[in-house]
């Protein structure tokens, strides 16, 4: 019968319950006191009524707020994150209409305006995807060619951030440092060395061969450097008689010509500019006080995009038994871990993978549990930036839906293949996915720095604490 009512009318009752109840409470107040005036004095009878009719009301007022925040406040949260989610993240399933159904045509509405949306960003799309086939054809062979150049070529921009890497160089730079993207350049070679060769191209040379010195000191390594003719910035192409990598492994060219100068752990620097990391583990159980990790996987996020080739997968030897119940949830056995690092061994190397990103992870306290307990023994800070998805979701969706990786999935419209669930490396991808859809969605909330979504993920410290 209210589904037949206008949402006017429907508001209406609402006001008109809420003057009923109210009147309804009075009247039982006034009858009470009216009983209780034979047997004491006016003013007790007077006070008597006044406490019935308070709590009354009070009771009244609570019933009504719930009703009103379960059929009125979330449905309209739940269609606001919906139409927020088809907007900036790409989400291409209609919105289900019964989340609001007791808010008359607004439902329907948004459906309608969401797919007209989605109807014409797939006749956008695929006019430019009809336009830049060829271009993207191109630049996938270009892309092939250059990783198939026996050369170990490393771009670096005016900040001496690492813009291109390819698969020989990731070899040889793999033994000094995790090969990374927008990583610094002096993570790797001596900073004096580095800028005193520049010195020397600067002044108008066009090539410097040098015996360049490793950031830690343990390697020398030959390089050449020279200026690039054509943008800021400088190219290295390092000696492969110091690979330690067969020619046959081949690896992917990595390359991001879009990234910014400067620093981007800043608080304040615009959340799609920021590196982040973004991780998971698998363990021996649910207790991070005394259970150990058998597997860590982690995935880069760069420009607000997952930087294919970069992934970190570990397996690790807890150095006990794996409980069969937890294999049946993740598939490791002890045989697969015999030849593994330990934790604390595995824990340091993902630190060294992780350094100067911002941490991500679904349930943080959870996995930063261990890397802070392993990271007592490997002698680490873990003094990262963190975002949880947990926390992100209680911001775009509100505290009170589902937060589990698979609603997020489902919700923003990330297929998590079946064979890659719960290992470490299948959810950090998909937390991955999730956080880049997020990241558009927040922007549109105007929460576009690190600082100001660290202030509303506080808000919601019932639901989980945050870590910063």
């Amino acid at each position: 019968m209210l589904h037949d009512l206008g949402l006017r009318t429907r508001v209406l009752l609402f006001f008109a319950l809420i003057a009923l109840a109210g009147l309804a409470c009075l009247g039982i107040a006034l009858f009470l006191g009216y009983s209780h005036l034979a047997d004491g004095s006016p003013q007790s009878a007077f006070a008597y009524t006044g406490l019935i009719a308070a709590f009354g009301i009070v009771g009244v007022t609570a019933g009504v707020w719930l009703l009103f925040d379960e059929n009125v406040a979330k449905p309209i949260e739940r269609i606001a994150a919906d139409m927020r989610s088809r907007a900036h993240a790409g989400v291409d399933t209609t919105i289900d209409t019964n989340k609001a159904r007791y808010l008359g045509d607004l439902a329907p509405a948004a459906r309608a305006v969401t797919g007209q949306l989605s109807h014409s960003s797939t006749a956008a799309a695929r006019a430019v995807a009809d336009a830049t086939a060829q271009l993207s054809a191109d630049k996938e062979y270009l892309t092939a060619l250059l990783t198939d150049i026996p050369l170990a070529i490393v771009l670096v921009n005016k900040a001496h951030q690492i813009v291109l890497y390819d698969g020989q160089s990731s070899g040889l730079l793999s033994q000094i440092h995790v090969p990374r993207l927008n990583a610094s350049i002096f993570d790797y070679f001596d900073r004096e060395q580095v800028l005193t060769t520049l010195a020397k191209l600067e002044a108008g040379q066009t090539e410097v061969s040098i015996a360049l010195n490793c950031a830690d000191r343990r390697l020398e390594m030959d390089v050449r450097m020279r200026k690039l003719s054509r943008a800021e910035g400088y190219m290295m192409i390092l000696d492969e008689a110091h690979a330690t990598m067969s020619p046959d492994d081949a690896r992917p060219l990595i390359f991001d010509f879009s990234l910014a100068p400067g620093a981007n752990t800043s608080d304040r620097r615009p959340l799609s500019a920021m590196n982040f990391v973004v991780f998971d583990t698998e363990t021996t159980g649910l207790m991070p006080h005394k259970d150990d990790i058998v597997q860590i996987g982690a995935v880069r996020v760069v420009n607000g995009r997952i930087v294919v080739g970069e992934e970190f997968d570990q397996l690790v030897n807890p150095g006990r038994a794996i409980p069969k119940a937890s294999t049946l949830v993740h598939g490791i056995a002890d045989q697969m871990v015999l030849d593994a690092p330990d934790p604390t061994t595995a824990t340091r190397q993902f630190h060294k993978y992780a350094q100067d990103a911002v941490i991500v992870a679904h349930n943080a306290p959870f996995d930063m549990a261990f890397m802070r307990r392993y990271g007592k023994s490997a002698h680490i800070q873990w003094d990262h930036q963190i975002l949880d998805t947990v926390l992100l979701s209680a911001i775009l969706f509100g505290a009170s839906e589902t937060h589990t990786l698979d609603a997020l999935c489902q919700r923003l419209d990330v297929t998590i293949p079946e064979n890659l669930r719960h290992t470490a490396l299948g959810d950090a991808q998909a937390t991955a996915e999730v956080l880049c859809k997020m990241l558009p969605m927040l922007a549109s909330r105007g929460l576009t720095s690190f600082e100001q979504v660290v202030a509303e993920t506080r808000k919601h410290g019932k639901l989980l604490e945050d870590l910063n």
